[in-house]
């Protein structure tokens, strides 16, 4: 009985218990009893978690899809100087500019003349629902720390290329992720380790790190204002409401650093083989990324023994795809027994490392397919620490896919990990790489060059975690990287922050 005061103690506020007198003297007369906890289970601790599953989905703020969760740090709680955007002048705009037309995505331009404030995408007038695509939208390193304009995020609309449509946000209470995030642990200052986009943000997931090219050409480099900020072309207008600015930008920045999307070295890539080339690697001449040789969490996992993998839906047929012939049409989507998969190479981090270079061990033994994912989760052979990237088709990316068929998608597989012989032993870290360009009204926590950047959702899901908790710890990226090198005593990554945390908050540790 000791101990189920101890727990409810440990669980509620104080204060809870001081409002009668009656309930604190009850308290102290149990204390006197000779009653032990001998019977009782143990409170868990960190080491009981067995298996860590990150599953990695895509670009989305926090506010775009949990901006109306009940007790988060939501859209009502932003204030008129953070929902008020700027115009290139620095002058609030009259109401949001169009949705601008893409011509990836096939999209004309909207104009509902919205107010300049935040505006719900799933009601009218735009009353797009969950189930439909949006356009996608810019989110690149030079343009996402423009838009958060030194933390009062009023020029998202000015530096995008989507105009209003940066604004929108969705009643995410629809989402089948929406009912896991009120069972267990959201995190509601959770932000994205690197400004910019999905490129970047895999990289620091798995090395906390921004990958260097210091050889490539100058003409892939950005070019940059006295202000830090890229610099315009003569043609960008004058007004966001004119149309979209024109950078001189490009994939690193103006020492070498790549930023953003450069393709992986190794197939499958963007780049196929050079003609006469190993049909194993990309074209040298056309640029992809060097091999990296930065110290990965991949690296610290195996020096300690630790069993881990990549698993990415596609994987096997994109890398077979990728190694044919030069002059092969590639295919972009991809059908098998899972159903039409579309398949993005720059989201397959380890795959721009040297260590996992085609013909190295390493490369077999980490980097698998994501229908052995479903496989392992069933069988209950997953690894002590197993990344998931979905398809683009079921990662909730703007411009290739909509919101519900992911959320499903991640729905169903922790289903399937809760119904897993592994899931007593078992922590779930379900997070987006990025914003995707959307509006957060929460500014970042002080970082460095690279970040932090814009908020993002994170779940943590696991028998060990709190129930129906907000966690309103500062976290990014890194923390991932920090909670799996806590549990299993890793030597640190260099480039994980210290001022976020390691997510321990989310779990009913003793």
């Amino acid at each position: 009985m000791i101990c189920l005061f101890e727990r409810a103690m440990n669980r509620l506020s104080l204060n809870y218990f001081i409002k009668n007198t009656a309930t604190l003297l009850a308290i102290t007369m149990l204390s006197e009893l000779p009653l032990g906890c001998a019977n009782q289970p143990p409170r868990p601790t960190l080491n009981d978690i067995e298996h860590i599953v990150i599953i990695y989905a895509e670009n989305r703020s926090f506010d775009n899809l949990y901006g109306l969760f009940p007790g988060a740090n939501g859209i009502k709680q932003a204030s008129i100087r953070q929902t008020t955007q700027l115009d290139h002048d620095g002058k609030p705009l009259a109401q949001l500019p169009p949705i601008w037309a893409s011509k990836a995505d096939k999209t004309p331009t909207i104009n509902f003349h919205l107010p300049n404030q935040p505006f719900q995408i799933d009601s009218p007038p735009l009353n797009l629902p969950l189930s439909v695509q949006s356009r996608d939208l810019v989110h690149r390193y030079y343009q996402n720390i423009e838009q958060h304009a030194g933390g009062m995020n009023n020029h998202f609309v000015a530096v995008s290329d989507a105009g209003g449509l940066v604004m929108g946000y969705y009643d995410g209470s629809k989402l089948p992720l929406w009912q896991w995030a009120k069972d267990y642990v959201l995190a509601d200052n959770f932000f994205m380790a690197a400004f910019g986009g999905s490129y970047l943000n895999h990289q620091w997931l798995i090395c906390a790190c921004t990958p260097r090219n210091p050889t490539a050409p100058v003409a892939l480099r950005a070019q940059l204002d006295n202000q830090g900020h890229l610099k315009r072309k003569p043609e960008s207008p004058a007004s966001a409401m004119q149309g979209p600015p024109v950078f001189f930008d490009g994939v690193l920045t103006p020492d070498g650093y790549s930023v953003n999307t450069q393709q992986p070295p190794y197939q499958p890539s963007g780049i196929p083989p050079a003609a006469g080339g190993d049909l194993q690697w990309a074209d040298a001449a056309k640029n992809p990324l060097p091999p990296q040789t930065n110290k990965t969490i991949g690296d610290t996992l195996s020096a300690k023994g630790i069993s881990w993998a990549w698993y990415a839906g596609a994987w096997n047929l994109a890398t077979t795809d990728g190694m044919q012939a030069p002059d092969v049409k590639r295919k972009v989507i991809y059908t098998n027994k899972s159903g039409t998969q579309n398949f993005q190479a720059h989201h397959q981090p380890f795959n721009y490392y040297a260590r996992f270079a085609p013909g190295n061990v390493d490369r077999k033994q980490h980097l698998k397919d994501g229908d052995e994912f479903i496989a392992a989760i069933k069988a209950g052979k997953l690894p002590q620490v197993t990344f998931y990237k979905p398809t683009g088709d079921l990662n909730e990316h703007p411009g290739y896919t909509d919101v519900i068929s992911g959320d499903q998608h991640i729905h169903r597989l922790l289903e399937h990990l809760r119904q897993s012989p592994q899931w007593s032993k078992t922590a779930v870290i379900v997070t987006y790489d990025e914003n995707g360009g959307f509006w957060d009204h929460v500014a970042p926590p002080p970082g460095d060059r690279w970040g932090p950047g814009t908020r993002i959702p994170a779940l943590i899901i696991s028998p060990y975690a709190k129930r129906g908790f907000i966690d309103h710890n500062i976290y990014d990226t890194t923390s991932i990287i920090k909670f799996i090198t806590r549990r299993f005593g890793l030597e640190p990554l260099p480039g994980v922050r210290a001022n976020v945390g390691d997510l321990i908050n989310a779990f009913d540790f003793k």
